[in-house]
């Protein structure tokens, strides 16, 4: 029974390893086009020219999923301030997002990755068969569509403040070339 047990989670490990690798900084940002929590299509081109802040999370209304969303709705003026929109994506539908949204009154889209075909493009995909979610991680996109940060580990409660602090070096480091 023990090899058993090892065995399926052995599979179920390289089921969720087989998402593609996450965009290192510098590489260009994988394109997509999914619908917000109002169904209106959303492009990555949509924000070229300015710096986007995309955040990739497990589940609508959760601890930790609304632990990050309320924070960057709390800092949204900083972050805007910085030139930076913010879009969260995860793999629930539209009419989840557009609760969740309403609920904490998040004033950024919430992008319905449906088939997760997105989240796999960012190697924020975990997939274990029957269970498919949207990894926490999170990255900054310069304005000419280029990652410029990646994020793998997300202390939700303090990640919006660790993104303002690094859109200011990332764009002060812009500024001196």
């Amino acid at each position: 029974m023990r090899k058993l047990v090892v065995g399926l989670l052995s599979v179920l490990a390289l089921i969720s390893a087989a998402s593609a690798e996450v965009p290192a900084a510098g590489s260009v940002a994988p394109g997509f086009s999914l619908p917000d929590q109002d169904g209106a299509m959303r492009r990555l081109d949509e924000w070229r020219g300015r710096w986007l802040v995309l955040y990739f999370y497990p589940k609508d209304d959760t601890p930790g999923c609304t632990t990050e969303a309320c924070s960057f709705r709390d800092d949204i003026s900083l972050l805007t301030g910085l030139g930076a929109q913010v879009v969260g994506i995860s793999v629930d539908d539209t009419a989840s997002h557009k609760a969740f949204a309403e609920k904490y009154h998040l004033p950024f889209p919430l992008l319905a990755d449906s088939t997760a075909a997105v989240a796999r493009q960012y190697g924020a995909l975990s997939d274990w068969l029957v269970v498919r979610m949207a990894k926490r991680y999170s990255f900054i996109i310069d304005p000419a569509g280029r990652i410029a940060k990646v994020y793998l580990s997300v202390d939700p409660a303090r990640h919006s403040r660790e993104i303002a602090a690094d859109l200011k070096s990332l764009q002060a480091n812009t500024a001196v070339r």
